[in-house]
């Protein structure tokens, strides 16, 4: 069987990338070493912040770097390419063209796993970038699939978490984090999106509870599965029924959107 190699663009946090290498590794059911997924990983930390570029905050794209990244990638020979970072998908369209080794979307793929499971509104908990871009929330829509926005708050809460805990190696403030999380469940979120790698750190070191579909969970089991390579049974699925919370609130503000106040 031809060996696949997985490419990944890291380095956007660095943690985050650490955290989903250990992710691939975990969720794969393995045996023996020679039954995990190869790896080769390009960490670009000097790659420049994605949501100060997409917010117009900075003049510094991002583009060169990931595309260098691609293409050192592609030169090892890998089968195909995570990026580990999910606000870097706001570029996936422009690292995709011309290249025909496939760059997985965990974008999509996230959009898909909430149909297979009938999930009506979904909050999103994401940077700035992610949010105002409508990275997430033009793909939610075009599935029928409400997406559910923390309020101007919230949202400056959720930027805490992902730059001045995280990303600054500091632990999170988890007040801030269930918080958030409170106020997607109260305005209809059937399940909550962690839409940002940093949140899944935070959701790697602290018991959060149920109720919460991390993206980096979407993208390493997709990796897995384009390599080739086998599924530990407990990930077979990654939205368990007593993950879903029923909606609570059903107010619309714009089209198909339900946002929080405040």
């Amino acid at each position: 069987m031809e060996n696949k190699i997985l490419g990944v663009i890291g380095g956007l946090g660095p943690l985050a990338t650490a955290h989903f290498m250990e992710l691939v590794t975990e969720m794969t059911d393995a045996e023996t070493e020679q039954d995990h997924v190869e790896m080769i990983v390009y960490s670009c930390p000097a790659t420049p912040d994605r949501s100060a570029y997409i917010l117009g905050n900075s003049t510094a794209s991002p583009m060169p770097a990931l595309i260098h990244a691609r293409q050192a990638l592609i030169k090892q020979k890998v089968s195909s390419i995570a990026i580990a970072c999910v606000t870097a998908h706001y570029f996936h369209k422009e690292l995709q063209e011309a290249v025909s080794v496939p760059i997985l979307n965990a974008v999509e793929e996230t959009v898909n796993t909430l149909k297979r499971h009938g999930i009506r509104k979904a909050g999103i908990m994401a940077t700035d970038g992610t949010v105002r871009s409508q990275l997430l929330a033009k793909e939610l829509d075009s599935a029928g699939i409400i997406p559910v926005l923390p309020s101007t708050k919230r949202q400056k809460d959720v930027m805490r978490l992902i730059y001045e805990n995280v990303k600054a190696g500091k632990s999170a403030d988890m007040r801030l984090f269930h918080g958030a999380a409170k106020e997607l469940w109260d305005c209809g979120a059937e399940i909550i999106l962690l839409a940002c790698t940093e949140l899944s750190v935070i959701k790697r070191e602290n018991s959060i509870g149920s109720g919460f579909l991390d993206i980096m969970e979407v993208l390493a089991r997709q990796s897995i599965l384009c390599c080739g390579k086998k599924l530990k049974p407990q990930y077979q699925s990654l939205i368990k029924g007593g993950d879903i919370h029923a909606a609570k609130y059903s107010g619309i503000s714009g089209k198909n959107r339900a946002v929080c106040a405040g």
